[in-house]
């Protein structure tokens, strides 16, 4: 049993889609994960979050700590928001959600949406 299972956090039951990247996001949902939130990362195929590859320092895997640190206690997605496809179970995704974090430029998002 791990310290998830072990006891409830203030957040247990409340699902997050985070689509952030970089810090403020990752930081952001890191906290209410750690609150007990179930937290989805939607992340790119093939290259994932940007900091999964800022080093050093990294870990054995070659992942970057940076990336470990804010994004403990998440769960990862790859989404391709290009792809109709993907756009749709992003869609589904935001649907579902209590809460969706993302941090990219304004406008990305809603251009993203209309793009299917």
């Amino acid at each position: 049993m791990d310290a998830r299972e072990s006891s409830a956090g203030a957040l247990d039951g409340v699902l997050v889609a985070d689509f952030s990247r970089v810090l403020a996001g990752p930081l952001a949902t890191m906290v209410l994960g750690d609150l007990g939130a179930d937290i989805v990362k939607v992340e790119r195929p093939g290259t994932g979050d940007d900091t999964r590859a800022w080093s050093p320092p990294v870990a054995a895997d070659g992942t970057a700590t940076y990336y470990l640190r804010f994004n403990r206690n998440k769960r990862s997605m790859l989404l391709d928001l290009d792809s109709p496809a993907d756009v749709v179970l992003a869609r589904r995704l935001a649907l579902r959600a209590d809460v969706l974090v993302e941090n990219f430029r304004p406008g990305t998002m809603a251009r993203k949406a209309r793009a299917r």
